[in-house]
């Protein structure tokens, strides 16, 4: 039987601004040329979109809004096979993100969150059935959303289901305290995050030290390195490295994301840390190889 994974968090239009130039040599003020495109976005929709390219099957728990960008979302949620109930909030606008993505494939975003600040416990789906369970921190970083994404997760740990949770972004964490996020971290049972993340958090470049201080509160700790790989660890083992996939960069966007959904539907299924760290590189090669933060309706990738 496959792995069914809950996907808890943020749902957003992306619009996607690709400059050409270096970014110092763009007009504020005036215009520059852009290559732009628009397609589904937000962390937890990514993770969702992208266990469909998995042995995995998703369910995504978020709300859009009743407008045009709303119904894109949702038809392509239902294009991808991505499961949902009560995603469509009537009244209320979709969240949105601009992203710009300049020429070595950086991007910067500034979300609008719209519908998804109005999470309830009462969105929760039935547990049964799912063997892990995926929260974006752009949940848990909302104020508004929080409240219902605790209450969550009190009812996912009673039923013993494994909870992988992405921080997010430094941006996002920097309007909480440290005390906080540790209290939210060990609610977890993996916890997936970036190198910068990692140095914000922990205040150190060795990425072994930040490891084992994070290794304080989850139990395994995944670390995402970009164009040098990946390295986890789990308690009362040693840390384990992989390389990246050598590959055309066209757009970083999504590509935390899509290593989060091949990482966790290889470690649900096996719980073999080395071949899920390969699964989600794997799967963020075929990411940033193309434009936007999820794969395409109807091809492979």
């Amino acid at each position: 039987m496959s792995v069914h994974v809950l996907c808890i968090g943020d749902v957003m239009l992306d619009v996607i601004a690709r400059i050409e130039v270096a970014p110092e040599k763009i007009n504020y003020g005036s215009d520059t040329a852009s290559l732009i495109s628009t397609g589904g976005g937000g962390g937890a929709g990514n993770v969702a979109a992208w266990l469909t390219r998995t042995s995995a099957r998703s369910t995504i728990v978020s709300h859009v809004g009743d407008d045009p960008a709303g119904g894109v979302l949702k038809a392509e949620f239902d294009a991808l096979g991505v499961a949902h109930q009560n995603l469509v909030i009537q009244g209320q606008p979709s969240g949105v993100v601009v992203v710009l993505v300049d020429s070595s494939g950086e991007r910067t975003m500034f979300p609008d969150k719209g519908a998804n600040s109005l999470l309830q416990v009462s969105d929760l789906p039935d547990l049964a059935g799912f063997q892990a369970v995926y929260i974006s921190g752009y949940a848990f970083l909302n104020p508004l959303a929080r409240p219902a994404v605790l209450a969550m997760i009190e009812k996912i740990r009673e039923d013993g289901i494994p909870i992988y949770f992405d921080p997010a972004s430094v941006g996002a964490m920097k309007e909480v305290t440290d005390k906080e996020l540790h209290q939210w971290f060990a609610l977890m049972n993996v916890l997936l995050l970036n190198e910068e993340e990692s140095i914000y958090l922990t205040g150190s470049v060795d990425i072994e030290r930040a490891l084992d201080y994070l290794l304080e509160y989850s139990e395994v700790v995944v670390i995402k390195r970009g164009s040098l790989g990946a390295i986890a660890k789990a308690r009362g083992y040693d840390s384990i490295s992989v390389a990246a996939i050598a590959t055309s960069v066209i757009d970083t966007t999504g590509a935390g994301d899509s290593f989060a959904a091949g990482f966790i539907a290889a470690f649900a299924a096996k719980h073999d840390l080395t071949a899920a760290l390969s699964a989600g590189t794997e799967l963020a090669a075929g990411c940033v190889a193309i434009v936007g933060g999820r794969p395409r309706v109807g091809t492979a990738i």
